[in-house]
C-alpha cells in the first residue's frame, strides 16, 4: 500500500531524517542513539557543541549517520540552520523532535522572573522556532512529522511547578492547534514524560526544591530511552497515522 508521500504504507524509521534539539543528553541524546540504530540519519542540535560530538562519535562507531549543530533554541536563526543543514546533508527534513526544554522550577514566591523568562524562551518560544523554521520545508515536500517533548506537568499542575507547567500546557496546546491545522500531510505528535533519569534536578537553584526533586528521582525515576522508544513508535507508523500524545510516566508515580 502506498502512503501519502509516496513511500510504503509502513514507513518504518530506516532512512528517515529527523533534526532533534537538547540532543546533547538526556532524552535527546537517548532518541538519538535509538533512532540512528535503526537507520535514520539525526541531526543534532544543542547549546553544548562538546557533548553534541561525543553523541556523533558513539553514532558513528556504532555504523550509524549523524551531524551536529550549535543550536540555541531561543534563537529563530539557530533553527533555521538546523533544518538547512538537514536538508544540504541529506535532502530532506522527514522529523523534527523539538526537545530542548529548561526547568528551574521554585515556588512563585521566589520570585525568580529571569527563570521564567528563560522557561517561556526555551520551553514555548523554542517550540514555536521549530514550527516556522520547518513547516514550510514539510508544506513544500508533502510530508514531514513534528515530535514535541512536552511533560505530566503539563497534564497536572503541583506546587513549585507553576511556570514550567503553564510552558507545558502551551506545549501542548500550540502543538494541537498545529495538529489541527496541519492536513492530511504533517504529523504531529507531543510526549509527556514523567519523573526520568536526567539532570533536569540541577536546574533549580531552591537547594529545597532541587533536594526535593533529585530524591523523587532517585527513588522513582526510568531511563531516558523510554521516551526514546516513545518516539521511535510514533515515527514508525505508516504515514497515514498519527499517534497524537503519548505520556509515559513511571509505573510507581502518582
Amino acid at each position: 500500500m502506498s502512503g501519502i508521500d509516496g513511500s510504503d504504507g509502513f514507513d518504518g524509521i530506516d532512512g528517515k531524517v529527523v533534526a532533534i534539539t537538547g540532543a546533547g543528553s538526556g532524552i535527546g541524546e537517548a532518541t538519538a542513539l535509538l533512532l540512528a540504530e535503526r537507520g535514520a540519519r539525526v541531526v543534532l542540535g544543542g547549546r553544548r557543541v562538546e557533548r553534541l560530538a561525543e553523541v556523533v562519535a558513539r553514532i558513528e562507531k556504532a555504523g550509524g549517520v549523524a551531524v551536529p549543530i550549535r543550536t540555541d533554541v531561543t534563537r529563530r536563526d539557530d533553527l533555521h540552520a538546523l533544518v538547512a543543514l538537514a536538508r544540504e546533508r541529506f535532502g530532506r527534513l522527514d522529523v523534527l523532535f523539538g526537545n530542548a526544554g529548561v526547568g528551574p522550577i521554585s515556588p512563585l514566591d521566589d520570585l525568580r522572573v529571569d527563570e521564567w523568562d528563560e522557561m517561556v524562551d526555551v520551553n514555548v518560544k523554542g517550540v514555536l522556532h521549530g514550527i516556522a523554521a520547518a513547516l514550510p520545508v514539510f508544506r513544500a515536500q508533502g510530508s514531514g512529522h513534528f515530535v514535541t517533548t512536552a511533560s505530566t506537568a503539563g497534564l497536572r499542575v503541583v506546587p513549585n511547578m507553576a511556570v514550567y507547567a503553564g510552558t507545558k500546557f502551551a506545549v501542548r496546546a500550540i502543538c494541537e492547534g498545529l495538529r489541527q491545522e496541519a492536513g492530511d500531510c504533517v504529523r504531529v505528535t507531543t510526549v509527556s514524560p514523567g519523573i526520568i533519569a536526567t539532570d533536569f534536578a540541577e536546574a533549580s537553584t531552591n537547594s529545597q526544591v532541587r533536594a526535593q526533586i533529585s530524591e523523587m528521582r532517585d527513588q522513582l525515576a526510568i531511563p531516558p530511552d523510554a521516551i526514546a522508544r516513545a518516539v521511535a513508535f510514533a515515527i514508525e507508523q505508516p504515514a497515514t497515522v498519527d499517534v497524537n500524545e503519548i505520556v509515559v510516566r513511571p509505573t510507581a508515580q502518582a
